[in-house]
């Protein structure tokens, strides 16, 4: 089967690292399906693709299929080859439970599991996060982190990450138990930066957004961060190689870092553009008074995140840009697309 000949399922196709997944599917060739939960984005989809640089024409199908449903799954993963899994539902809104965030998450990898399953399809490639690696441990844990790691969930554990953690168990548990067959990798990225497309982005790129437009300080907070274009490329890596099968990747981009060097990173790099980025640090003190910032920050302050990507270069041959370049890359392209105020 040629590459010209093969489909590839992308689930979510409104989300920031599915749209640089499709990208580079489209870029070597292949078809590409993607599922959307409401009709009426396909414009959007087609404009941001374009925007980074590909005409899908034909080669990209938009079918309805929600998470939360069985409807359109099986059709969805018909007569594809290969998966990529990263739709993963977000509630919204101050009544939202615990179960809002994980049943979803749970219930909706196992419907593409199954859909993926049934309609013969070789590899799932899951898209999961670090939240499901390196939150919830002892402040003394060993770091780096790596896929040996899972996030401790007896502890204080934002949703998202403990949706993130639970789905990505009940995926393996899935392939081990009744897989008949179906191949699984995991993708665990850190933070995601790297060029927007369109003004539906990710909650990592919204921190250079914020920091572009004056937020006042930076937190104590460390993080890994990672390209999306190289998280694409992780994802396509995954997906045909055969030393990936059966494994998780974590995706970072060099060592962690503080906010307060990336705020430096843009302030070093931008210049006129950057006028507003603060790079002084908001004492932990300010941040445990005010009601509005404390919400499942106060286990992150101060510990350093860092993670390693290690394996992904070894069995995979991935080689990610410095994280600079996806810092810059990211506030680039909030002003091309006139997104920060």
């Amino acid at each position: 089967m040629s590459i010209q000949t093969t489909r590839v399922l992308v689930t979510g196709g409104t989300g920031f690292i599915a749209q640089h997944c499709m990208l580079a599917l489209l870029a070597q060739g292949y078809r590409v399906r993607t599922t959307v939960r409401v009709s009426g984005r396909e414009a959007e989809i087609r404009a941001n693709l374009q925007n980074g640089g590909i005409d899908a024409g034909d080669r990209l199908e938009i079918v309805l299929a929600d998470l939360t449903h069985d409807e359109g799954w099986a059709q969805a993963a018909d007569g594809c080859r290969y998966v990529l899994h990263g739709a993963s539902p977000t509630p919204s809104g101050p009544q939202v439970s615990e179960a809002d965030w994980v049943n979803p998450a749970v219930d909706g990898n196992l419907r593409v599991l199954r859909a993926a399953r049934s309609s013969g399809v070789k590899r799932v490639v899951l898209t999961s996060a670090f939240g499901a690696v390196g939150v919830g441990h002892a402040a003394d844990y060993r770091r780096p982190f790596d896929e040996t790691d899972w996030s401790e969930l007896n502890s204080d554990v934002a949703l998202y990450q403990k949706s993130k953690t639970l789905s990505e168990h009940a995926a393996w548990e899935f392939i081990a138990r009744e897989g008949n067959g179906l191949e699984l990798a995991a993708i665990n990225p850190v933070a995601v930066l790297g060029p927007a497309l369109g003004a539906d982005y990710s909650h990592s790129v919204r921190l250079i957004k914020n920091l572009l437009e004056g937020q006042p300080g930076c937190l104590r907070i460390n993080s890994g961060f990672v390209d999306v274009r190289d998280v694409a490329d992780l994802h396509l890596r995954a997906m045909t190689d055969p030393a990936a099968s059966g494994e998780r990747f974590l995706a970072i981009a060099g060592e962690s870092m503080w906010m307060e060097e990336v705020a430096k990173v843009l302030r070093d790099s931008l210049g006129e553009q950057a006028r507003r980025v603060s790079t002084q640090q908001i004492p932990d003190e300010v941040v445990l008074k005010n009601p509005a910032l404390v919400n499942g920050l106060v286990s992150l302050l101060g510990v350093n995140m860092n993670a390693t990507s290690a394996k992904a270069i070894r069995l995979l041959g991935w080689s990610p840009r410095p994280r600079e370049e996806a810092i810059i890359a990211c506030a680039e392209s909030l002003f091309r697309l006139g997104l920060v105020t």
